[in-house]
C-alpha cells in the first residue's frame, strides 16, 4: 500500500461530485465537523462507557471518551506525520502526510458510533439473543453469512453501517464520510465468517460491497476471500482507543474510590523509570487534591503512550503498509511501557469491570434489551396484528421496519436498538412492560 492512494478524500455516494476545492477547511476536517453535528454522535453523551451514567460522580460516558480518544488519536497522527514527512521529503505528494492527523482525528470520533446502549454488554446481549435466545428460531430463514452477522453482532461493524448506510429519508453514502475517514474506523477488515472465538469482524454483509469499494479505490491489500489488510491509519485509531479507555478507566475508578490514592499513583508511577518518578512525586507534593494528583500521572502517561506508539508505528511503517504487522501497537512498546499498561489492564479487569454496580448494569442491560429485541421483532415478523402496528408506528421513520426481506427486517430492529441511549432504551422497556405510562 503507499500513503498517495491510502489518503483520499472522494466522498462515498458523491464521487461524481468529487472536485479539489479550496477553503479554509479539508475534506477530512468536513469530516470531523459532520460528526460532531450529527445525532447520533450527540447521543453518545447519554451511553455508558464502563460505570453507569453519573449522579453526583462524573465518569466517562461514550461522548467523552470519544472526544478523548479523537485528541489523543490526532496527537499521535501529528507525531508520525511529522517523522514521515522526513522520510518522504523528496516525494511529490509528502505534503498530504499532513492530512492524517485529522483523518485520524474524525475515525476516532466515530469509532463507537455504532456501539448499542449499556457498553459492551449491549453487544454481547444481541448477539446471544439470536445464538442461545429466542431469536434462535430464525436460524433456518436467513443465509449462513447473515446468521453470522447477527450472533457476531459487533459495534466496530455497526458503527459503518451508521456511517454508510442510506437510511429511510437520508441521502446515498450515508454521512458521506470520505473514503480514508471510513476506512480508518474498520478494526476488523473481515466478514462475520471469518469471525473467530471473539466473535470481531468489520462490516455487514449488506455493507460488504461498500467496504469493498473502499478497499479498492484506496489500494487496501486482499488477503483472502473477504478479508483485507488494515488501513495503516486503523493502527493509530485503535492505539488511541487502548490508551484512553485503559488509563481513563484507572481514573474514573479513582474517583468513584474503588482504588485508594496511595495505589492509584503507584499503579501509574510504574510506566516511568527513577529518574521520572522522583520529578513526578516533586510535581505531585505541590497539589493538595488526590484527583488532580491522578489526572497529572494521567496526563504524563498519555504524553508517553502517544511517542511510545508513534515510535513503534514508523519502525515498522514497512510491514504496516505491506499488511504483515501482527498485533497492536500497543503490544510493541517499551517493555517498562508495556509492563506499567498490564498492570492497569490486570487491575480494571479484576477491580473495575467486575464492580457490582457494573454488573448490575449489564444484568438490567440484559433484560431491557432482550424484552425490545422480542416486542420488536416480534412486530416486524407479524405486523398485521394490531400491537405490532401500535408498536412499529413508534419506531422512527428512518428504520425501514417494513422492508421486503426478513434480514432487512431485523437490521432494522437492530438498527433502532443500537441507537437508543440507555434512558431512552429504559423508559421504553418500561412502557412496553407496563410498569409506567407516559406523561404529557
Amino acid at each position: 500500500m503507499n500513503w498517495n492512494q491510502l489518503i483520499c478524500d472522494k466522498r462515498l455516494g458523491l464521487e461524481h461530485y468529487h472536485d479539489n476545492k479550496g477553503g479554509v477547511r479539508s475534506d477530512f476536517e468536513r469530516d470531523y465537523d459532520r460528526l460532531v453535528f450529527s445525532s447520533p454522535f450527540r447521543r453518545l453523551q447519554n451511553k455508558t462507557q464502563v460505570f453507569p451514567l453519573p449522579g453526583s460522580i462524573f465518569v466517562h460516558n461514550r461522548l467523552t471518551h470519544s472526544l478523548e480518544v479523537s485528541c489523543v488519536g490526532r496527537s499521535l497522527a501529528g507525531e508520525v506525520a511529522l517523522r514521515l514527512k522526513d522520510k518522504y521529503a523528496n516525494e511529490p505528494w509528502v505534503e498530504r502526510l499532513r492530512d492524517i492527523s485529522e483523518i485520524t482525528a474524525a475515525a476516532c470520533l466515530a469509532h463507537d458510533l455504532g456501539n448499542p446502549p449499556f457498553g459492551h454488554s449491549g453487544e454481547k446481549t444481541i448477539g446471544a439473543y439470536f445464538s442461545e435466545g429466542a431469536g434462535m428460531i430464525l436460524k433456518d430463514q436467513l443465509t449462513t453469512d447473515q446468521w453470522n452477522d447477527l450472533i457476531h453482532f459487533e459495534g466496530n461493524a455497526n458503527s459503518f453501517r451508521t456511517l454508510v448506510h442510506q437510511f429511510n429519508g437520508r441521502r446515498v453514502g450515508g454521512f458521506a464520510m470520505t473514503y480514508s475517514t471510513l476506512a480508518s474506523i474498520v478494526k476488523y477488515p473481515y466478514s462475520s465468517s471469518q469471525a473467530g472465538p471473539k466473535g470481531k469482524f468489520g462490516f455487514f454483509t449488506s455493507e460488504k460491497q461498500l467496504f469493498e469499494r473502499i478497499a479498492n479505490e484506496l489500494g487496501i491489500i486482499q488477503l483472502g476471500a473477504d478479508r483485507y489488510a488494515r488501513h495503516p491509519l486503523v493502527y493509530l485509531v485503535e492505539a488511541a482507543d487502548d490508551i484512553c479507555y485503559q488509563i481513563m478507566d484507572i481514573e474514573d475508578g479513582h474517583k468513584l474510590k474503588i482504588i485508594g490514592t496511595e495505589e492509584t499513583t503507584e499503579l501509574l508511577l510504574s510506566f516511568f523509570d527513577e529518574d521520572q518518578k522522583a520529578h513526578q512525586r516533586k510535581v505531585m507534593e505541590t497539589v493538595a487534591d488526590p484527583n488532580e494528583k491522578v489526572a497529572y500521572l494521567r496526563s504524563c502517561i498519555v504524553g508517553l503512550l502517544v511517542k511510545e506508539c508513534a515510535t513503534t508505528f514508523v519502525a515498522h511503517e514497512e510491514e504496516i503498509l505491506n499488511g504483515e504487522f501482527e498485533g497492536s501497537l500497543i503490544e510493541h512498546i517499551s517493555p517498562l511501557a508495556i509492563e506499567g499498561y498490564e498492570r492497569c489492564s490486570k487491575l480494571a479487569f479484576s477491580r473495575l469491570y467486575r464492580a457490582s454496580y457494573v454488573l448490575d448494569v449489564d444484568l438490567a442491560g440484559s433484560r431491557i434489551i432482550n424484552l425490545l429485541l422480542e416486542k420488536l421483532i416480534d412486530a416486524v415478523l407479524h405486523p398485521e396484528r394490531n400491537y405490532s402496528q401500535l408498536l412499529l408506528n413508534k419506531c422512527p421513520q428512518q428504520y425501514d421496519v417494513h422492508a421486503p426481506t426478513l434480514f432487512e427486517k431485523i437490521q432494522a430492529v437492530l438498527d433502532h436498538i443500537s441507537a437508543m441511549t440507555d434512558i431512552y432504551a429504559l423508559n421504553l422497556y418500561r412502557q412496553l412492560d407496563g410498569i409506567s405510562l407516559p406523561t404529557v
